[in-house]
């Protein structure tokens, strides 16, 4: 019988986290045999609704920022093969206001060292990092680009890969734009952007949206296909990667374009979506944080490296509705 691969994700509770859960359970229709998956937390106790989802992977509860817990999965989990890590504190405006929680949870020193501790060093890291490591001063970013992060959380972000790319032998970093979809078996406290929107126009009044500030969304779903195909990748390769990929989706998009697609999709008035510019005085006080103006990534490297066939932010917009109108029917 064939060694199942053991998967560690790390931030397990969070957006991206529960939907890996789901699909490396079966429910995307993946075939979960192949694998002995595990997730930590940090916050407790652990939501029912995720427990009851999630029977099968065991839960750890571990500190980043100390490293407190980690050692508890070599007891009971042992080495994993992979660890995805979407831990993070990935709120710009809260990175400001304390911007040593920032470093201490979004550079994974304590995870880094775990691994460096065991005696083959021969997992995989798979890391979400952020289109926010550029600094936004033109269109379509490559790989290569130089990354100038403009805000604590893109600094902090800008750390995490220096470091990886200094300490880990095989690794995967991916430089993920703003990720959207349906809302997770267990729901976010945190509002998602689509669902946002849809929210916002529903009511009837206008609303302002940036025109001049610019990102490729990225399907959740297109997130979680890449992770798995990293791994088989990885896997085939003789357990050899090291790899920095721009994951956002096929679109370069303002907030307004995105809110007149879902406006498009829900029937909306278009005539709702006001047009503000980022760059004003008042927004950016508002704000609390600078934000890059363009952020868009060329995505050609993620498409060629991993066949991939990304999902337009049109269809994306319309699985994420047609998902949330499904769940409300459900009892």
């Amino acid at each position: 019988m064939e060694k199942k691969t053991k998967v560690l994700i790390v931030g397990g509770t969070g957006y991206l986290g529960q939907h890996l859960l789901q699909a490396f359970a079966g429910n995307y229709g993946g075939e979960c045999e192949l694998y002995d998956v595990a997730f930590t937390h940090h916050s407790s106790p652990l939501p029912a609704r995720l427990l009851d989802a999630f029977p099968h992977s065991p839960a750890f509860p571990v500190d980043l920022k100390s490293g407190l817990g980690l050692n508890s999965i070599s007891q009971d989990f042992r080495q994993p093969d992979v660890v995805v890590n979407c831990a993070a504190l990935s709120v710009p405006r809260a990175c400001e206001q304390d911007p040593d929680s920032a470093m201490s949870i979004n550079v994974p020193t304590s995870l880094v060292n775990w691994l460096s501790s065991f005696e083959t060093n021969k997992t995989l890291l798979i890391h979400l990092s952020t289109d926010q490591v550029y600094q936004g001063v033109k269109s379509f970013y490559k790989e290569e680009d130089e990354t100038v992060a403009v805000n604590v959380y893109g600094k902090s972000k800008v750390a995490a890969e220096l470091l990886i790319k200094d300490k880990c032998q095989s690794f995967a970093i991916l430089r993920s734009s703003i990720i959207f979809g349906p809302q997770t078996v267990s729901p976010l406290p945190k509002t998602l952007p689509i669902q946002w929107i849809d929210s916002s126009l529903k009511k009837g009044d206008t609303v302002d949206f940036f025109h001049d500030e610019f990102r490729c969304p990225i399907y959740v779903k297109d997130l979680v296909n890449i992770t798995f195909k990293l791994i088989d990748r990885w896997v085939s390769d003789d357990k050899q990667m090291r790899l920095v990929l721009n994951a956002g989706g096929p679109e370069r998009l303002s907030r307004v374009q995105m809110a007149q697609m879902v406006a498009e999709v829900r029937g909306y008035d278009l005539s709702l979506i006001k047009h503000v510019s980022a760059s004003s005085l008042f927004c950016q006080i508002d704000r609390g944080v600078v934000s890059p103006a363009d952020i868009s990534m060329d995505i050609t490297k993620l498409i060629h490296t991993l066949e991939l066939s990304p999902t337009s932010f049109k269809e994306g917009v319309r699985l994420t509705l047609d998902s949330e109108s499904h769940s409300h029917m459900l009892p």
